[in-house]
């Protein structure tokens, strides 16, 4: 029987080159062996102050990048156009404890310090969970940065279920073969990150190539002139190999670089020439507009209907149906 996988993408920032090696690559091999559902969840974005016209702005270029770099055999929707995540999100509230909330990890980090916090900081692992268990998955790959939220999504499952009867499916936390863990080109002990890394120092996938050859011919290396993978004395040139490895699709002891420069060379070719394809595919969806717009409405229907059954036995397991 064929399993079902579930991912979702957090437009706070434009999607990375780290987004698409660690995460977009494998769950389009995922699509080989597995039914795939993945979401933009724009509604995640609202924990934080935010603008929203750069939000519906970058909701869109995420949802057209996913489609661009081959998710276009999955079901890929906007998590806001499909009401049944809200409301799923908060007969999970109404099962999920306040300590449990509080404890995630990522609320402690956000919030400390901070005067005003919204809200739905707190209670958004609740609509994570909703994500999942809405489509009776089976699979969530994740980082293990996330691990902690699929942990709680398989716990209110599991609590739901004994309280009010057989409902959902208890998903299973995977990480994804061949995930490149990609790292900031100007601090290399920190990852790249869409919305929290640094600018010169993060190649976005809608970059043009100028700017991919710039960023990581500047990319900072270390000391001493030895080309070879050792994360925790040589960071930058780790990564520049990682990079590499991930882009040509060899290993990384296959490549015998003389100097840094030669290595920042191959990288900078084998990173424009991964783009380069999402580039042009990008470029084509977005030149209709009208047909993307169907596109990404009939994946938000497909997502209502699939979804449909579980919502009833879910409302009737409560006792609101």
């Amino acid at each position: 029987m064929t399993k079902r996988a579930f991912s979702a993408f957090k437009p706070t920032g434009h999607l990375t080159l780290g987004n698409l090696l660690g995460a977009i690559m494998p769950a389009v091999r995922l699509q080989d062996e597995a039914d795939c559902v993945y979401a933009v969840a724009d509604l995640h974005a609202l924990t934080v102050r935010h603008d929203p016209d750069r939000l519906r702005a970058r909701t869109l270029e995420a949802a057209t990048l996913l489609l661009a770099c081959g998710l276009d055999r999955s079901l890929v929707y906007i998590q806001s156009r499909v009401p049944a995540h809200t409301e799923l999100a908060y007969l999970l509230e109404s099962t999920a404890y306040f300590g449990e909330m509080r404890r995630m990890i990522q609320f402690k980090e956000k919030s400390a310090g901070q005067e005003e916090v919204r809200l739905s900081l707190l209670t958004y692992p609740a609509l994570m969970a909703a994500d999942i268990l809405l489509h009776r998955v089976d699979l969530v790959p994740v980082g293990e940065d996330q691990r902690q939220h699929v942990e709680l999504t398989r716990d209110l499952a599991l609590r739901f279920n004994r309280l009010y009867g057989q409902t959902f499916t208890v998903p299973e936390a995977v990480h994804p073969r061949l995930a490149a863990r990609v790292m900031d080109l100007t601090m290399p002990t920190a990852k790249m990150g869409k919305s929290d890394g640094s600018v010169a120092g993060t190649i976005y996938l809608l970059d043009p190539p100028a700017d991919v050859r710039h960023k990581i011919m500047r990319a900072v290396t270390d000391s001493g002139t030895e080309v070879r993978h050792d994360p925790r004395d040589k960071p930058g040139v780790s990564n520049l190999l990682t990079l590499l490895a991930a882009c040509s699709g060899r290993p990384i002891d296959s490549f015998a670089h003389q100097t840094y420069g030669a290595l920042k060379r191959e990288t900078a070719d084998a990173v424009v020439e991964t783009l380069r394809p999402v580039q042009e595919r990008y470029a084509e969806l977005s030149a209709d507009p009208a047909e993307l717009a169907r596109t990404l409405a009939a994946g938000a229907a497909g997502a209502v209907e699939r979804t449909a059954d579980l919502m009833v036995a879910a409302r009737r397991a409560i006792g609101v149906l």
